[in-house]
């Protein structure tokens, strides 16, 4: 675990022996408000993991100006080994472990694997709906399941495609995920005309170069649980999705998807990150180095938080969308329009501007 001049301010670990429940949380910083963040359940998070999250959580809250500080947490568990029930055993225990500082300086939100079913939950048993967002509607929420970061990622590939000479009608794009940023991410950019010529999962990756068909994708992943019992397309590796010839990759599943022994071989000239930390920054340097431009996550990936804000005021779908396309298009054309000999990529811009106003309004920074 690694402090620096601005965080993480309280690290929090929890167990609940008898519900099998072992879990942390990581408030990074709270200058502008309670750390705001999802619920990662995997079997392999760890607190190193949620720290670097909580840190783009700060960053992405200040761009998208929002009232919140950063924070995420984790649940150490392998939800797909174990029943409905243990899964909510598990969750609700976590949440009455964290009624201390939820929602007091920490409201969750979903992550992966944790979806509406999961915050209500967690509101439940913490009881206070203002705990967490992504509730279902009948809570009053705005679930994640609306399609709020796969909305943000494509309004951040549209404008930084335009910006670097791509038509985002007559484009070809990959997309590595199929849950639900890169389902809707893969929705939008087809209703713009874009092709979609490969798309991964965890069993591999579908390709055609003439094109995916969202709506026999979407049905085909529904009824057969992965994208590559895809009909009319050719099955390769989910690595292999990395050598596909296509002018833009949206990533939208694991962390550090793209390595150095990548960098010489990607043939796409714009990375737009709808997952979190699919790359170092030092990789970005290097594809900056090759003319890829790579919209960075805490830019690309806010319109789940913009989203968590509007259920949090208590405010409108149609709200909602409104806000995450303004905010995306705007930070999107400010960190492209910045980049400079001393500035090259955009995640330098865009830190660039984060940290100067946290290090201007944060009295505990150094």
């Amino acid at each position: 675990m690694q402090f620096d001049d601005f965080g993480p301010e309280k690290v929090i670990h929890v167990y609940n022996p008898k519900a099998g429940m072992k879990g942390f949380v990581v408030i990074d910083n709270t200058t502008f408000g309670p750390g705001k963040g999802g619920i990662r359940m995997t079997a392999t998070v760890s607190p190193e993991e949620v720290q670097k999250l909580a840190r783009t959580m700060t960053l992405k809250n200040i761009l998208a100006e929002l009232p919140f500080g950063g924070a995420k947490s984790g649940i150490v568990a392998n939800p797909k080994r174990m029943s409905l029930e243990k899964k909510e055993e598990i969750v609700k225990a976590f949440a009455e472990a964290l009624k201390p500082v939820s929602p007091s300086i920490y409201i969750a939100a979903p992550d992966m694997n944790m979806g509406e079913r999961e915050m209500k939950w967690y509101a439940e048993a913490n009881g206070s709906l203002e705990s967490c967002t992504g509730k279902p509607k009948s809570m009053g929420g705005l679930p994640h399941e609306l399609g709020s970061t796969g909305f943000g990622v494509f309004h951040a590939a549209k404008v930084a495609a335009e910006f670097i000479g791509i038509d985002i009608s007559e484009s070809s794009v990959a997309i590595e995920g199929f849950g639900n940023v890169g389902n809707f991410a893969a929705r939008f950019l087809s209703e713009e005309g874009a092709r979609i010529v490969a798309v991964s999962d965890s069993k591999g990756t579908i390709y055609n170069p003439n094109g995916l068909d969202y709506e026999t994708l979407n049905a085909v992943k529904k009824e057969k649980g992965t994208v590559t019992a895809y009909p009319d397309g050719k099955v390769i590796t989910s690595e292999d999705l990395l050598s596909v010839d296509a002018d833009i990759l949206i990533t939208a599943a694991v962390p550090d998807l793209i390595r150095e022994e990548h960098i010489g071989n990607l043939k796409f000239k714009l990375i737009v990150e709808g997952s979190n930390i699919p790359m170092t920054a030092d990789i970005e340097k290097a594809l900056a180095e090759r003319k890829i431009t790579v919209i960075p996550d805490f830019v690309a990936n806010a319109g789940g938080v913009i989203s968590s804000y509007i259920e949090y005021k208590r405010g409108s779908e149609g709200e909602m969308f409104e806000l995450i396309e303004k905010t995306i298009k705007k930070n999107v054309r400010r960190i492209l329009e910045g980049i400079s000999s001393e500035l090259p990529t955009p995640r330098d811009v865009a830190y660039d501007i984060a940290i100067k106003k946290l290090k201007e309004h944060c009295r505990i920074c150094r």
